[in-house]
């Protein structure tokens, strides 16, 4: 009967970690995880959504957060210049069984002064569109208010801008980034 030896660490005379893809001790596989936390970031949801170009993933480093899309500063204010890729949106927001139709150029700013339970959509436009909106949906409008009762060809517009775009925030990234690059 021959006993096989517990593979040893490359670094040091401890037993390599059963099941790691290289022969390093848990202690050496920890501070290399370490570092490449360090080196290349922890892709994760932003704590709240870029200020510059909306989106909500982000790379996190031990010096802080980095859009994962623009590779903004989390909570820096944009430049100035920013204003070049200002897009203005009419978005579907859901608080509970009802859905608000609004507009704004700066969803993370709007929507932190709303209820909401879930951000539903975006679609490119600005106040026309809106107003188009409202007026296509006015039989579910609740009086003075930009928000709607729910039924069928709401939720199927809601579910087809989702459809063609995925992810609002991701969405309005990409439009963002375009108009930037457009300027």
């Amino acid at each position: 009967m021959t006993s096989t030896a517990p593979a040893l660490c490359a670094l040091c005379p401890a037993a390599a970690h059963p099941g790691a893809p290289v022969r390093l001790c848990l202690p050496h596989l920890l501070e290399a995880h370490d570092w490449a936390d360090g080196e290349f970031g922890v892709t994760d949801l932003l704590p709240s959504p870029c200020a510059f170009c909306g989106s909500r993933l982000g790379v996190r480093y031990p010096s802080g957060w980095l859009c994962a899309v623009c590779e903004w500063r989390a909570n820096e204010l944009p430049p100035e210049g920013a204003a070049a890729s200002r897009v203005d949106v009419v978005y579907y927001l859901r608080y509970r069984d009802r859905i608000k139709i609004g507009t704004t150029a700066n969803p993370a700013q709007r929507f932190a002064a709303l209820p909401h339970d879930e951000v539903l959509a975006f679609e490119r436009g600005d106040r026309k569109r809106e107003q188009q909106r409202h007026t296509e949906f006015a039989h579910l409008r609740i009086p003075g208010t930009e928000w709607f009762e729910t039924d069928l060809r709401l939720l199927r517009h809601v579910a087809g801008l989702r459809a063609s775009a995925g992810d609002p925030w991701d969405l309005l990234a990409r439009w963002r980034s375009e108009r930037a690059a457009r300027a």
